[in-house]
């Protein structure tokens, strides 16, 4: 998996207190797909997943020239950890 990362993207997870790595272990790992949303003509993704730590989060991905741009991550609400332990 090979990722978009630049100064706008990290500092816009880092808003969040989410490091690239903790996005990149995220997705890595077992996720809860959240599906798909249409977003200015383009396609975006949502997951759940879970950092090295055990933090939740979710992450908004898009694909850019074949590698995976991150749109956005923050914590996951409670209902989403819910959802994950379910799928």
């Amino acid at each position: 998996m090979e990722f978009d990362w630049d100064a706008e993207n990290l500092a816009h997870i880092a808003r969040h207190d989410i490091s690239a790595a903790e996005v990149e272990f995220a997705l890595a790992g077992e996720t809860l797909d959240r599906g798909r949303q249409d977003w200015h003509d383009e396609e975006r993704f949502e997951e759940v997943g879970v950092t090295a730590l055990g933090r939740f989060i979710v992450v908004v991905t898009t694909w850019r020239s074949l590698r995976i741009r991150v749109v956005t991550a923050y914590d996951a609400p409670r209902e989403l950890i819910k959802a994950y332990y379910g799928h």
